[in-house]
């Protein structure tokens, strides 16, 4: 009798092994959808290395993981177009850089945003503040004005005689000018002001 259950019991699991097999490859994959404004040939190198890092973390692509990359060929029209693709098939996390973040955060208010890199995010509107981003955006500043003061600061420490300090900055790129006005709030009243 033993012998009759033992086999009805192996039969039974060898003929649920290949559904469970199924079921098991049946199951969504977590998503990252990568949303580069640029080119393959410009940004591939840069994809890669995401990718590898990830395979370093154990997250490979196809069995733990699935990647899928987009590539705006340098035209801001398609950031939108990719972003809402992304929402539309329900990647798990939104991976981007640059002007297409605000693509992204326009398209969904649920999927995670992680940006690369941003030039100011909370004056932009990306963000609430760097210490809490709230929302579901969230990644590396390239500048901000509220460090602006903070850089002076660690200058004036590793370099205690510093008596003048001339900054290039673009005037006509907003982030750059509210840093500029950072600096020169945070610039004793006895040194001179820097000119614009």
């Amino acid at each position: 009798m033993r012998r009759r259950e033992l086999i009805t019991l192996l039969g039974g699991a060898a003929a649920a092994w290949p559904l469970a097999a199924r079921a098991q490859q049946a199951a969504k994959l977590p998503t990252i959808g990568v949303l580069s404004g640029q080119t393959r040939s410009t940004a591939g190198q840069w994809v890669a290395a995401f990718e590898q890092r990830l395979r370093e973390l154990g997250w490979i692509e196809g069995r733990t993981v699935a990647i899928e990359v987009r590539w705006a060929e340098g035209r801001s029209e398609r950031f939108a177009e990719i972003a809402a693709e992304f929402v539309r098939v329900k990647v798990d996390v939104i991976v981007t850089a640059g002007p297409p973040v605000f693509a992204a955060k326009q398209a969904t208010s649920v999927i995670p945003i992680v940006f690369a890199t941003v030039a100011d995010p909370p004056s932009t509107g990306l963000v609430a503040s760097l210490a809490r981003p709230g929302g579901n955006v969230t990644g590396l500043s390239l500048t901000s004005p509220e460090l602006a003061g903070k850089r002076l600061e660690l200058l004036r420490e590793a370099i205690p005689g510093l008596r003048q300090l001339a900054i290039m900055a673009n005037a006509d790129y907003p982030p750059s000018m509210r840093e500029l006005d950072e600096v020169e709030t945070a610039a004793p009243r006895s040194a001179s002001r820097p000119s614009r």
